[in-house]
C-alpha cells in the first residue's frame, strides 16, 4: 500500500507541474487588452483527473489543482480575490466533467472504463461534459468575479467558454486515447504496410505545408477554406491516433501565426472576437477529423464484426445441415408454394416425391398422422408417423416442417405385447375364477357345518383367500388397462365430453345408491368436445371421477365440478373436489407407478389409476398436473386437443 501511495504522490507531482506549466502558458497566450487567446491547463487538468480517477492522492490532487491555479492568476496580475475564485472555478469544471463523462461515457477511459474513444458517440460524450462543466464552471466564475469586482464580464465569459471547451476536446480526446493505450500494454501492434507510411507521412507533410502557408502569408479570408479540406483529408485517410496529432499541430499554428498577427484571423479587429474565431476553428478541424476517423474505424469494425458473425452463421449453418444428414428420421421443409426446400437423405424411401400434399396436415389442423407405405421390393408394409410444424414468416406465410419417423418396428413390438399381455391376463384371471369358485363353494360348505372353533377358524382364512384373490383380480386389470393405455393404437374422433361425463356420473351415482354411500353431486359447466380416442378418454374421465369419488372423507357427500375452458390451442378441462387432498410434496409423484398417496387410510387401490390416465393424456399430446383447491379438496387438470368444428356449448346441468 505504501508503495502504492508513493507512486500515486510521485505521478501528483508531474502532473501537477504539467498543470501548472499549461496555466503559465495560458496566460502568457495573451492578445492585445489581456485576453488570453488559449487556455491548455483544461485540458491538461482533464488528462490528469482521468488518470487519477481512483488514485490514493486524489484529494490531494484536487487541493494542487486548486492551489496551482489561483496562485498562478496571482502571479500573472490578477488580483488575489481574482485568484481565489479561479481556483475554485477550476475545481468546480473538473468535478462538473468528470461526473458527465462517467454518465454519457462511463466505458471510456478515465470514467469507469478503459476503451478510447471509438465512435462518434464517443466524441460526442466528450464534447457535451467539456461544454457542460465549461458552462457550469464559467456561470460560478461569473457569479464569483461579480460578488468580488462588482462587474459582470459576459465578454470575457464568452471567451473562456471557447477557450475551455476547445482545450478539452483537442487535449483531453488525444490523453483518453494515450492512457486506454497505456493501461492495455499487452495489446500487439498489426505491422503498417510501407504505403500506409509513406501515404501518412505525405498527408501530413501536406497539412502542415498548407496550414503553415495560409497563415504565414494569407491576410484575407478566401483561401482559408481550403484547410477544411485538407482536415477531410485527414480524417479519412488517416487513424485517429494521427488525427489527434493533426489537431495539436494545427492549433499550435493558428494559435502561434495569430498571436504573431499574421493569418486570416489576425485581420479580426475585435480582440475577444478573435480569440473565440480562433477557438471556434480549431474546435471545428478538431471535430471533423475526429468525426471523420471514428466514423470510418467504426465501420471497419462494424464489418469485421459482421464478417465474423457471417463466417460463424456459415459454421453453425454446415453443423445444422450435417446433423440433418445424418439423422434416421426424415425431415423435409415444403415452402409457402407447396415447393420442398430442404430434406434430408432419410426422406428417400420413406415417402413417394410428392411431399407438397403433406402441407394439408397443417391445413387441416393435424400435426401428426400415420401413413402406410408399400414399396414394391419389401413384403411388408411400412408405417410411417408423419409430424407436421407449420413454420410462419414475416410476410404472413408459412413453410411446414415435416418429420418421418419409421414406426414399424414399434408397432409389431406392441402389437406383440398387445397380444402377450391378453395371455398372460388370460392365463393369470382363469386360476383366479378357480380360486373363486372353490373359496366360494368351501364357505357354502362351512355355513352346514356345525358350530365348531375349527370351522369358525376355516371361515375366516377362507375370506381372507377371497379378499386377496379380489385384490388380484384388481391388480391384473390395472395392469390390463395400463398396457392398453400405453400400446394401444389411439383413433382420434369427436368426442363429446358434455355426454361422457353425464353417463360416468349417472354411473357413479348409482353405485353409491346401491352400495348405501352418500350420494356425489356433480356440477358440470359447458365442455367443449375434443379430437381424441372416445374409449382413452372415457376411461380417463371414469379414473379422474371415480377417485374423487372415492378419496372422500367418510359420511361427507362427494362434490365435483367439471368444466372446460381455452389453454394455447388445447381444451383444458378442470375437475375441482371436496376430498381429502394430497399430501404435501407428492403432487407430481402421485403419477408414476405404483404410487399409492393414502396408502395408510383404508381406501383400496392399485396404484396405476394416475398412471394411466398420465399416459392417456400424453399420448394426446396433452399435459395432467393435480394441485390443491383453495377451497378444500384437490383440482386435476388435463389437456386435449380441440374439435376443428365446436359441436356448440351445453347448459350447466346438476346431477
Amino acid at each position: 500500500m505504501k508503495a502504492a501511495y508513493r507512486i500515486s504522490l510521485a505521478r501528483t507531482v508531474c502532473f501537477a507541474l504539467a498543470y501548472a506549466a499549461a496555466c503559465y502558458a495560458g496566460r502568457s497566450l495573451v492578445v492585445v487588452g489581456n485576453h488570453n487567446l488559449a487556455w491548455p491547463a483544461a485540458g491538461v487538468a482533464v488528462i490528469w483527473f482521468c488518470a487519477h480517477r481512483r488514485a490514493p492522492t486524489r484529494h490531494l490532487d484536487k487541493l494542487l489543482l486548486t492551489l496551482i491555479l489561483g496562485v498562478i492568476n496571482w502571479l500573472t496580475g490578477s488580483p488575489p480575490a481574482v485568484g481565489v475564485v479561479a481556483g475554485l472555478v477550476g475545481l468546480v469544471q473538473i468535478e462538473v466533467f468528470l461526473r458527465l463523462l462517467r454518465h454519457w461515457g462511463p466505458h471510456l477511459w478515465g470514467a469507469g472504463g478503459d476503451a478510447p474513444l471509438r465512435s462518434p458517440r464517443d466524441l460526442w460524450a466528450l464534447l457535451k461534459a467539456g461544454f457542460g462543466a465549461t458552462i457550469a464552471a464559467s456561470a460560478v466564475s461569473l457569479v464569483g468575479r461579480w460578488l468580488v469586482t462588482g462587474a459582470l464580464p459576459l465578454t470575457v465569459t464568452a471567451m473562456s467558454v471557447a477557450r475551455h471547451t476547445a482545450s478539452i476536446l483537442i487535449l483531453g480526446s488525444a490523453g483518453i486515447c494515450a492512457g486506454a493505450a497505456l493501461s492495455r500494454r499487452g495489446v500487439a501492434l498489426s505491422p503498417v504496410a510501407p504505403r500506409r507510411i509513406a501515404e501518412t507521412a505525405g498527408i501530413g507533410a501536406l497539412s502542415i505545408a498548407g496550414h503553415t502557408a495560409v497563415f504565414a502569408y494569407e491576410h484575407q479570408f478566401p483561401v482559408s477554406f481550403a484547410l477544411l479540406g485538407i482536415t477531410v483529408l485527414v480524417g479519412v485517410r488517416l487513424s485517429t491516433p494521427w488525427v489527434l496529432l493533426h489537431n495539436l499541430v494545427v492549433s499550435f499554428v493558428a494559435l502561434r501565426y495569430t498571436l504573431a498577427g499574421y493569418g486570416p484571423f489576425a485581420q479580426v479587429g475585435d480582440v475577444p472576437l478573435r480569440a473565440v474565431v480562433v477557438q471556434l476553428f480549431v474546435t471545428l478541424v478538431a471535430l471533423v477529423g475526429l468525426a471523420l476517423a471514428l466514423g470510418r474505424e467504426e465501420r471497419h469494425a462494424l464489418l469485421a464484426a459482421l464478417a465474423q458473425e457471417k463466417e460463424q452463421v456459415k459454421h453453425q449453418a454446415d453443423l445444422l445441415a450435417a446433423i440433418i444428414d445424418s439423422m434416421p428420421d426424415g425431415l423435409a421443409v415444403i415452402g409457402p408454394d407447396n415447393r420442398v426446400t430442404l430434406r434430408n437423405p432419410a426422406v428417400t424411401g420413406m415417402v413417394d416425391d410428392d411431399l407438397a400434399r403433406l402441407r394439408a396436415l397443417v391445413d387441416q389442423g393435424v400435426s401428426s398422422s400415420d401413413i402406410v407405405v408399400n414399396h414394391p421390393d419389401e413384403t411388408e408394409r411400412r408405417v410411417i408417423q408423419v409430424t407436421a410444424t407449420a413454420l410462419p414468416h414475416p410476410d404472413g406465410t408459412h413453410s411446414v416442417v415435416v418429420l418421418f419417423h419409421d414406426v414399424t418396428a414399434e408397432r409389431r413390438h406392441r402389437d406383440e405385447l398387445t397380444g402377450f399381455a391378453g395371455v398372460v391376463a388370460h392365463d393369470l384371471l382363469n386360476p383366479l375364477a378357480s380360486v373363486d369358485g372353490w373359496t366360494t363353494a368351501a364357505m357354502e360348505a362351512l355355513e352346514e357345518a356345525p358350530d365348531h372353533p375349527s370351522v369358525g377358524e376355516a371361515h375366516a382364512d377362507l375370506t381372507r383367500v377371497a379378499r386377496s384373490s379380489a385384490r388380484m383380480r384388481g391388480l391384473v386389470d390395472g395392469l390390463l388397462s395400463y398396457a392398453t393405455a400405453r400400446q394401444a393404437m389411439v383413433t382420434p374422433a369427436p368426442v363429446d365430453l358434455a355426454e361422457v361425463v353425464a353417463e360416468i356420473a349417472l354411473a357413479r351415482a348409482d353405485a353409491a345408491a346401491a352400495a348405501g354411500n352418500p350420494m356425489p353431486r356433480f356440477t358440470i359447466g359447458p365442455l367443449r368436445p375434443v379430437q381424441a380416442d372416445p374409449v382413452l378418454i372415457r376411461q380417463l374421465l371414469d379414473n379422474l371421477i371415480g377417485n374423487a369419488v372415492k378419496y372422500t372423507a367418510p359420511g361427507v357427500p362427494p362434490q365435483l365440478r367439471i368444466t372446460t375452458e381455452d389453454d394455447h390451442g388445447m381444451v383444458a378441462v378442470r375437475i375441482v373436489d371436496n376430498g381429502i387432498g394430497i399430501p404435501e410434496g407428492q403432487h407430481e409423484a402421485i403419477f408414476g407407478n405404483f404410487h399409492r398417496a393414502h396408502a395408510d387410510g383404508g381406501y383400496r387401490g392399485t396404484g396405476l389409476g394416475l398412471t394411466i390416465c398420465k399416459r392417456i393424456v400424453e399420448r394426446h399430446g396433452g399435459t395432467i398436473t393435480a394441485v390443491d383447491d383453495p377451497g378444500g379438496g384437490s383440482c386435476f387438470t388435463f389437456t386435449l386437443p380441440p374439435l376443428s368444428l365446436a359441436a356448440g356449448a351445453r347448459p350447466q346441468v346438476d346431477a
